[in-house]
């Protein structure tokens, strides 16, 4: 029996993906669970397994495609079953990408019509659907219309389309500077989509607190000296907050239509940055996990994050976030939550400054975070408690082994 290879929709926030490579052509013979594509998702490159087995009869979508989630993508079956269109014209995702009204007239089955196949075409420039100033500038520059991509509605070739396929901006036409238009990444899409639902409907307040980091740091070395397992600063603040989020369990909760949820497992997101973006990979259960095990736990963890290779259940579910631009030299900054999170934990770079220790002034070690809390799970004095006891933790580094 024929069945449909779609692109899958891996998590709340991905609407589409971009299929990267195929490793299977058509007519090659396919067993359920092997590989057959790679895609690119809004958080990861990964490999699209076959739910079915047979022969690839037909490769829809090809290589460097944007496609919609759930969208198909090509067809296995049986090496003498029929495939004809009326098996899958009811998906509205063929409907959309395959079947043309005038090629529907003339009776022509989509799936064998190699004008519908990896991006084939027998169209002239003159009926590709374009803007009008799209089809000036195209004139203008000689460029064919046939191998650009629209980015409009329906596909349809739009103004920045041919200025990005000539490496210019609006203002060279006008002999000023020129700049470079690069296309979102899906990553980028997805951050775009994600902070707009964030920012705007959840109603931020923000704490700052600045903590002092002596004893932490002493803490660190002593842990390095001993031979134990390789301690970060980021490793300290996840088991850290984790203790904190265990005293103020409101700060580990999530508003939910018309109630709140108290989570009872504290999982914390780590912002990971990468060239187009940032990834959030998970460590779960960190109120019962010891500083070692969340310190080994993160760096093939982290690793991944930065090759894209985590699978959605590493970068899904985080309870409570934390953002740490440290290392770039950053004093203070504030970040955006993540619904359903109800907190993030923005955290600034270690610096050396005077402070007055028992009346004298000595060198210390000061580190500033800020919280952004949303208001509609937690108030000012809530969020308050939770940075006092982060920083009665970060101040008395041995509570962590306890």
């Amino acid at each position: 029996m024929a069945s449909r290879v779609v692109m899958p929709k891996l998590t709340d926030t991905m609407t589409e993906g971009v299929l990267l490579k195929w490793y299977k052509k058509e007519g090659d013979a396919v067993e359920s669970g092997d590989v057959l594509a790679e895609i690119e998702t809004d958080k990861a490159v990964m490999d699209l397994e076959a739910y079915g087995s047979g022969i690839l009869k037909r490769v829809l979508v090809k290589e460097g495609a944007t496609v919609p989630a759930g969208d198909l993508l090509a067809i296995i079956a049986g090496k003498d079953e029929d495939i004809s269109a009326a098996e899958f014209e009811k998906l509205p995702s063929f409907q959309q990408n395959l079947q043309k009204p005038d090629q529907n007239k003339r009776g022509t089955d989509p799936l064998r019509d190699e004008r519908f196949v990896k991006g084939g075409s027998s169209k002239t420039a003159q009926q590709v659907k374009a803007s009008p100033l799209a089809k000036k500038i195209a004139k203008e520059k000689g460029i064919d219309l046939l191998e650009i991509k629209g980015s409009g509605p329906g596909g349809r070739i739009v103004e920045k389309d041919l200025l990005n396929s000539v490496g210019m901006g609006k203002r060279e036409r006008h002999g000023e500077v020129p700049s470079e238009i690069k296309p979102l990444s899906q990553m980028r899409k997805a951050i775009v989509r994600s902070m707009a639902q964030s920012k705007i409907p959840v109603p931020h307040f923000y704490v700052v607190s600045d903590i002092d980091m002596e004893k932490t740091c002493e803490f660190q070395t002593e842990m390095e000296s001993r031979g134990n397992e390789k301690v970060s600063l980021t490793d300290i603040l996840i088991k850290s907050c984790a203790i904190a989020l265990t005293k103020t369990p409101q700060m580990n909760a999530s508003f939910v239509e018309d109630h709140l949820e108290y989570h009872k497992e504290v999982r914390i997101g780590v912002a990971v940055g990468l060239e187009d973006g940032i990834i959030t990979p998970v460590i779960k259960g960190c109120e019962s996990k010891s500083l070692g095990q969340i310190a080994k736990e993160t760096k093939p963890l982290f690793q991944r994050a930065r090759e894209r290779k985590l699978s959605p259940e590493e970068y899904t579910g985080a309870t409570f976030s934390i953002s740490n631009l440290g290392a770039y030299d950053v004093h203070h900054f504030i970040a955006i939550i993540t619904p359903p999170e109800a907190g993030v934990l923005a955290v600034g770079s270690l610096r050396h400054e005077p402070v007055v220790q028992e009346g004298q002034i000595v060198v210390g070690k000061r580190m500033q975070v800020t919280l952004s809390c949303d208001h509609r799970v937690i108030d000012g004095v809530g969020g308050a408690k939770f940075l006092q006891e982060l920083k009665k933790i970060l101040e008395n580094p041995g509570l962590l082994v306890l």
